[in-house]
């Protein structure tokens, strides 16, 4: 059986804890590795401070939704929020020169190189990752 975690925050920065500690429960009850620990909370928390910062425009009326599962083969995380989305197809790259000393525009960035695979859904205000738990097996001989 897989392990399942599915909390709703305010869309405050101060609620952010929230998230981290539901990570931080799996990883010290075994259910994550290091490697994976890692990589979750990072993008986890991205996924949220989009949430609450672009997604609800930091009003702590709207609702951000964290949502994790572990099996055994991947841990998939959910983050929602009731915003109207944004145009994830177009987004500037941070490792262009020009964005380089921007201090924002990391956030997708990081989701994506950290998870296998993301997905926006609703315009963007909703967003799923993937991270798979082991290699996958090689398939040369």
């Amino acid at each position: 059986m897989g392990t399942h975690v599915s909390i709703e925050i305010a869309a405050s920065i101060d609620e952010l804890y929230k998230v981290e500690n539901a990570i931080e429960e799996l990883y010290a009850s075994g259910k994550l590795s290091e490697v994976n620990y890692g990589n979750v909370i990072v993008a986890s928390t991205e996924a949220a401070l989009n949430a609450i910062n672009h997604g609800s425009k930091e009003n702590p009326e709207q609702k951000v939704f964290f949502d994790l599962t572990v099996d055994e083969k991947e841990i998939m995380v959910v983050v929602e929020d009731s915003g109207a989305g944004f145009d994830y197809t177009n987004l500037p790259d941070p490792t262009d020169p020009e964005n380089i000393e921007k201090g924002s525009g990391r956030g997708i960035f990081i989701m994506t190189n950290l998870s296998d695979s993301i997905k926006f859904e609703n315009n963007g205000a909703k967003v799923t990752m993937r991270f798979l738990l082991s290699e996958p097996v090689s398939s040369e001989a």
